[in-house]
């Protein structure tokens, strides 16, 4: 966003709504991307997520007016950095429910960059709430048991830390309406796609690569298809419209749900139990986010007043 346009800091209902929407995807996907990674190796299912975010999306959505260094930075920091490494680290390294939660850093990651780049400064309400939501995700880690690796756990951090930065990369772009968001995202997967489809030749290797495009069955490509156009077209691009708008303590507290759906989600799909300990820290969360938005929006209703 230009500089001299301020950043707004209470998210009206609708745009919360919207908000919550995205992360109910992103936190069920996770289940969506360990039945994907059964028949797809890592970097393939990133590389084919983003070519079909890119085409045939790119015929009838034309390249916003941004340098094409954004676009490609905001490519390789979301197709390589963020999706690439996770489902790396998702194949054998950590277990879905954590790799949601581990991912979550990224909320903590883009305000810390806001206020050190941007200037952005936290009120109260906005402190105390990710601090609730913050207590939320230590008991699910707390909990977590032995289902991750050590460097399955660094590897999302560093995906989780490639997410912020795309965050602020893409806020600078000044994708301020849906359709230029929108636009964002199709023509910076087109840089996540050439750089993935190598990496995917060398890191998966050629033979896992063709062996698994010739013998998927249509529930892998149903789940590409979810990461594509669910995940990535409407996903991110709302988020990208959202993060343009508002200021990151506004609006990426409400990605600390992502781990709650996750979990939900591993229950019902999964058979994942769902224990008083997950039912606690679901409250902390959504406590956390209800401080965050809903008193920045009170004051603001009261000062319209």
């Amino acid at each position: 966003m230009p500089p001299d346009v301020p950043l707004q800091t209470a998210l009206p209902v609708l745009h919360l709504l919207l908000a919550i929407v995205v992360v109910a995807i992103w936190g069920t996907n996770f289940v969506v991307m360990k039945e994907a990674l059964a028949t797809f190796p890592p970097f393939l299912l990133a590389a084919l997520r983003f070519v079909f975010a890119f085409f045939p999306a790119a015929l009838l959505i034309p390249r916003p007016r941004v340098p094409w260094w954004s676009l490609a930075v905001y490519g390789l920091l979301i197709g390589v950095g963020q999706f690439g490494v996770t489902f790396w680290a998702m194949q054998r390294d950590i277990s879905p429910g954590l790799a949601s939660l581990v991912i979550q850093l990224q909320v903590f990651f883009t305000i810390g960059l806001s206020v050190w780049l941007a200037g952005e400064r936290l009120i109260g309400s906005q402190v105390l709430g990710l601090l609730l939501g913050a207590a939320g995700i230590l008991l699910i880690a707390m909990n977590r048991g032995g289902d991750a690796s050590l460097l399955g756990v660094a590897l999302v951090t560093g995906s989780a830390a490639s997410w912020a930065i795309g965050n602020i990369v893409s806020r600078r772009s000044g994708t301020t309406t849906p359709m230029l968001a929108l636009g964002y995202i199709v023509w910076s997967s087109l840089y996540a796609a050439l750089a993935l489809i190598p990496l995917s030749l060398v890191l998966d290797g050629a033979d896992d690569v063709f062996h698994s495009l010739r013998h998927a069955k249509f529930p892998a490509w149903a789940a590409v298809a979810w990461q594509s156009f669910g995940n990535a077209l409407f996903g991110f691009g709302v988020w990208a419209w959202l993060i343009a708008r508002y200021s990151a303590a506004t609006v990426t507290p409400v990605a600390l749900l992502v781990p709650v759906f996750g979990i939900g989600a591993a229950s019902v799909w999964l058979g994942e139990p769902l224990q008083t300990w997950k039912i606690g820290a679901a409250a902390l969360v959504i406590g956390g986010l209800a401080m965050n938005t809903v008193w920045p929006w009170l004051r603001a209703r009261r000062a319209g007043a």
